[in-house]
């Protein structure tokens, strides 16, 4: 592993932020609730001025200009008001990665991001202590031409340095030398062999007034050998998602824009989202209580039939992300079955507080997801599973996160079903799903509340809970239950003047 020239240190983890950028954000079409991160091999350490080498025949190797943090002291379980104060300082970074290789580990990043030199770091450190960690600039060049320009200011990023720096001391201790790879702004995009990548970080200095820099952190990209043993791993592998992914854009990769209707856009960020208010008030809620405000409301066909939770006593809430198969058809499942295929692109693109929703039709003779999506799903934040299908390896995802489903059954997906499509309008249990849609379970079943009216019904729901609980406890006590369920007359009278006590 080369040593940084101006950076001796030795890191014992690198860490890297997925996303962090407004700018990035922006770019993919996706705004993460929470920070969420991958490590990358020590072993992918460089110096500025060393070479990258991109594997004979790939083509998405692509920079990712960023601000990388050197722990300068042991942190754990520190504020964030305290968090730059275990900082030794700033310097540059470029987190390359091979795009080829990304599809079997996305999310991990391991194989396409830890080869050796993928980590160029360097050339100098600008001291914490000179650095306000709001008003660092990082800036990019290929070629000597600028593609990323950014700041690091509350408006520039969706979690401030020292947020990272605090949310990772909660779950792991931060030990000197450690490098945080602070994310990427937006204008990463793919370099080949012959171009030259040049990264530097720069702020004003905060006791002197005059400029600090990293220096700029140069990368030269030149072509290396491109064996790679079918029999140890996977191969290199190109989809339209992941050249569009690497080049930026769809335009930038030379590929035709998606011809996407109107109603299959997914949902902003800020109409699929929960507030936590919200959230709390639709776990409390019964199914059966908000059934009844959506029957009330002229909407009766909002129960996905069929289904139960695999622990008694689970709940779900969220916002629904779909997922539909179809019958299984030998010549499809060849053509959609195998490789990335749209199960899998649903499950990597869950965000945080989503249920998958899967339109299985009914048909229960063969598993719609197992461990390993349950574990991955778990882990980018979403809240369950709810499938009018069977599940494999039900004891295990039991034990990860909460699902809903018709069956348990060892097959796999392709004895019965061909993964086809997500984001779009699905019949769940014989209910309409739409992207976006509220979804609510528990030991009842699961129902569907659209958007617009679930603030409405909750809080409607929640009211006729109070009044219910009320009456119980009449009828308990002996009472009849003419007049009293619901409240009339003068049992109606006797529960306003309770209701106006308490």
């Amino acid at each position: 592993m080369s040593t940084p020239a101006g950076v001796p240190l030795r890191p014992g983890k690198i860490i890297a932020v997925h996303v962090a950028y407004e700018s990035r954000s922006a770019q993919r079409g996706k705004r993460p609730s929470q920070p969420s991160y991958f490590l990358k091999a020590t072993s992918s350490l460089a110096a500025s001025g060393e070479s990258i080498e991109r594997p004979a025949g790939t083509s998405l190797l692509a920079f990712e200009g960023e601000i990388a943090i050197i722990i300068g002291a042991a942190a754990r379980a520190v504020s964030a008001d305290e968090a730059w104060t275990y900082v030794e300082g700033v310097t540059a970074s470029n987190d390359f990665g091979l795009y080829d290789i990304k599809a079997p580990d996305k999310g991990s990043n391991l194989r396409s991001k830890s080869r050796d030199g993928y980590t160029p770091l360097g050339p100098n450190i600008i001291p914490a202590a000179e650095a306000d960690p709001q008003s660092l600039r990082i800036r990019t060049w290929v070629n000597g031409e600028v593609k990323q320009d950014d700041g690091t200011s509350a408006a520039q990023l969706i979690f401030p340095l020292t947020q990272i720096v605090a949310d990772l001391s909660q779950h792991m201790t931060l030990e000197p030398g450690d490098v945080i790879l602070t994310g990427t702004p937006a204008g990463s995009t793919v370099v080949a062999p012959g171009d030259t990548v040049e990264v530097e970080v720069s702020t004003a200095s905060a006791s002197a007034g005059s400029e600090l820099t990293s220096g700029r952190l140069v990368t030269n990209v030149v072509e290396g050998p491109g064996e790679f043993d079918p029999k140890l791993g996977s191969t290199p592998a190109v989809t339209e998602a992941l050249q569009a992914d690497a080049w930026g854009s769809r335009e930038a990769a030379g590929l035709a824009p998606e011809e996407t209707a109107p109603e299959e856009t997914e949902p902003e960020e800020s109409t699929v989202g929960l507030s936590e208010d919200l959230r709390a008030k639709l776990t409390e809620a019964p199914t059966a209580g908000l059934s009844a405000q959506l029957r009330g409301r002229g909407l009766n066909n909002v129960v996905i039939e069929g289904v139960s939770p695999l622990v008694p006593g689970n709940k779900v809430v969220g916002t629904a992300k779909t997922l539909r198969f179809v019958p299984n058809r030998e010549d499809l499942f060849k053509s959609h079955g195998g490789g990335y295929n749209a199960q899998k692109r649903a499950f990597d693109s869950l965000r945080s507080g989503e249920v998958v929703v899967i339109e299985a039709r009914g048909e229960s003779g063969s598993g719609t997801l197992g461990d390993v999506l349950a574990l991955r799903a778990k882990a980018q934040g979403a809240t369950g599973v709810i499938t009018d299908g069977g599940v494999r390896d039900s004891a295990e995802v039991a034990g990860i996160l909460p699902v809903f489903a018709t069956a348990k059954n060892p097959a796999v997906l392709g004895r019965k079903h061909v993964p086809w499509e997500s984001d779009v309008a699905v019949a769940c249990g014989n209910a309409t799903v739409l992207p976006g849609d509220v979804i609510v379970g528990d030991d009842d079943g699961v129902i569907v509340i659209p958007r617009d009216l679930v603030e409405d019904v909750v809080d409607a729901a929640l009211e006729k809970e109070i009044e219910d609980g009320w009456v119980a406890e009449q009828v308990a006590a002996g009472n009849p239950i003419e007049s009293l369920f619901p409240p009339k007359g003068e049992w109606k009278e006797k529960f306003d003047a309770w209701k106006a006590s308490r």
